[in-house]
């Protein structure tokens, strides 16, 4: 080391920065070597550190086999417009070689509120799919055989609603529950500290969701009920370690919670799963992915007392990072998203969605899309990248920054531990406080040009002219949704309606399972935004503690 050191110093002066550091701010060593790994030559630090695949601590996978016997999940997130576009949409994935559906709900649709209702009026259909009733899910999923494709469903507060229309649908198929396969994201927490789109208080919010996990882990074996999401808390401005350690911790507060409720953690955490970002720095974003999997296993083990092995593993879906992509010279974003991807998959993904080039303009176009779907297919069949199980594993480079994430995220947990757990931390705006300071920190160094990003701050092209097709979403749209759900509410049960949301009252007042209550309501034509109203009357509406807003 003395020798090389001796002669990389003759060039050291001459670097071209004066700083190397990823997208998350943290230094990066001139070189990695077996002393950079703390604990790599001990007796045990192997197999209790990196391990093999699909053995605990799961650091290099779920699997034993990974890739070898079967590809990630191709799940491209799509909705636009009214259920019958995205009906097409969905059938254009799937003809094109996508193996999963990924749903995106508008925002009224997200935020419990009718086509048809005031605060609707602009944004219906506009950022994805408008669903009001079950009549809309038909129409969504027409076609579809509902026991062949698994489904992923991107809402949180209205989320127990969409999971009720979609099992309607399913019975109406004649698919039985046991063989309905999906993932709901229903994380209501990374809510209050990101993306902002709650309806009620915490407290019932939660509750909604763990009569949901009651009722699918006996009756929706297959289905995972919730898909903790550190995708929009990095969107927001996060690092990698906050990405990690406040959705690890957003994670056990669920698994505390349905504990508390009296479940038994073998029954509802194997069909726990979690949702991550691939943002730009190819090598840190591989070890936050390795790291995830080894802190979940330990504190499934170790603090939860999980026995079930399959409680211990940490699942989850990735996408490619939106917040990176750029409106200058937008085909650059599709070399962005290849390798936002290929981190994904070197880090083991079990489903991946890369986003298309076009997303800072509009929603994805046809083209668009097809693009971004077949970016996966050539890194699954094309780069050789799926012929090995986790080919980085023992890199000093990544094994080191593994090892760093691991314990800047445990710090993490203790500070929250500190501050009286996550509700409170939500409440005080601890979590928003430092995704603030992050974003702030990134958008500074792009400004300053400590960071290049090409098109926008480098390589600029002066009167750049845009020229790839976008995506218009009628303003007919709304016009036909907004007749769409009147007629159904014409053309129901009134009575039905009358009973079931009797029903759900009680429940909500009561100690009944609300999700049965939801799924009643449902077959009858019930609509999403009529629940949510009778729950904004029983429980209230979440406003933000005045700390939590200033942090935000």
């Amino acid at each position: 080391m003395t020798d090389w050191n001796r002669t990389a110093e003759k060039t050291r002066q001459k670097k071209s920065k004066p700083r190397f550091f990823t997208v998350s701010g943290v230094d990066i060593d001139e070189l990695y070597t077996p002393d950079s790994v703390v604990g790599a030559n001990g007796d045990g630090y192997y197999f209790d550190k990196i391990g093999l695949p699909g053995e605990y601590p799961y650091t290099r996978g779920v699997h034993h086999t990974m890739y070898r016997t079967r590809l990630w999940t191709m799940r491209q997130f799509a909705g636009m417009g009214t259920p019958r576009q995205t009906n097409e949409r969905f059938k254009y994935l799937l003809k094109s070689g996508g193996t999963g559906l990924s749903t995106a709900f508008d925002l009224p649709t997200l935020m419990g509120y009718d086509s048809d209702h005031v605060r609707s009026l602009g944004e219906v259909g506009k950022c994805g799919v408008a669903v009001d009733s079950l009549a809309d899910m038909e129409i969504l999923f027409d076609g579809i055989d509902l026991s062949q494709v698994s489904t992923s469903m991107t809402i949180n507060s209205s989320a127990s609603m969409a999971l009720a229309m979609y099992l309607c649908v399913a019975e109406k198929q004649g698919v039985p529950f046991d063989k309905v396969r999906g993932t709901l994201q229903n994380d209501i927490l990374k809510e209050y500290i990101a993306q902002k789109e709650f309806i009620f208080p915490p407290r019932p919010s939660i509750r909604l969701i763990t009569d949901m996990m009651d009722y699918c882990s006996k009756n929706v074996p297959q289905y995972n009920t919730i898909s903790i999401s550190g995708y929009h808390i990095r969107e927001a401005g996060a690092t990698a370690v906050q990405e990690l350690a406040f959705t690890l911790a957003d994670g056990f507060q669920y698994v505390e919670s349905a504990v508390e409720a009296g479940q038994d953690i073998d029954e509802f955490a194997p069909r726990l799963s979690y949702f991550f970002n691939a943002h730009s720095d190819f090598f840190e974003e591989i070890a936050k992915y390795r790291a995830a999997r080894r802190i979940y296993a330990r504190r499934m083990k170790e603090k939860y007392k999980a026995k079930n092995e399959r409680s211990w593993l940490l699942r989850f879906h990735t996408q490619t990072a939106g917040c990176s992509l750029t409106a200058q010279q937008p085909e650059n974003n599709i070399v962005r998203v290849a390798l936002q991807a290929l981190s994904g998959v070197l880090g083991g993904t079990q489903s991946l969605h890369t986003n298309s080039m076009d997303e800072t303009l509009a929603l994805p176009s046809e083209k668009a899309a097809k693009i971004a779907l077949r970016t996966q297919q050539v890194i699954a069949h094309e780069s050789g990248v799926a012929n090995t199980v986790d080919p980085l594993a023992g890199s000093y480079f990544i094994e080191a920054l593994t090892d760093k994430m691991e314990a800047e995220c445990e710090a993490y947990f203790d500070e929250i531990e500190r501050r009286g757990g996550v509700l409170q931390c939500i409440e005080e705006g601890f979590f928003q406080r430092e995704l603030a300071k992050s974003a702030y920190a990134y958008q500074r160094e792009i400004e300053e040009e400590q960071r290049v990003i090409v098109g926008v701050n480098d390589y600029v092209e002066e009167n750049e002219k845009i020229d790839i097709p976008v995506l218009y979403i009628d303003k007919q749209v709304e016009a036909d949704q907004r007749a769409f759900v009147q007629k159904v509410r014409a053309e129901r049960d009134a009575a039905a309606v009358q009973a079931t949301l009797e029903k759900l009252r009680q429940a909500a007042n009561g100690s009944g399972n609300t999700f049965e209550a939801i799924l009643d309501c449902s077959r009858v034509y019930v609509t999403l935004g009529e629940m949510c109203d009778l729950l904004r009357e029983e429980w209230g509406e979440y406003v933000e503690p005045a700390a939590a807003m200033v942090a935000s």
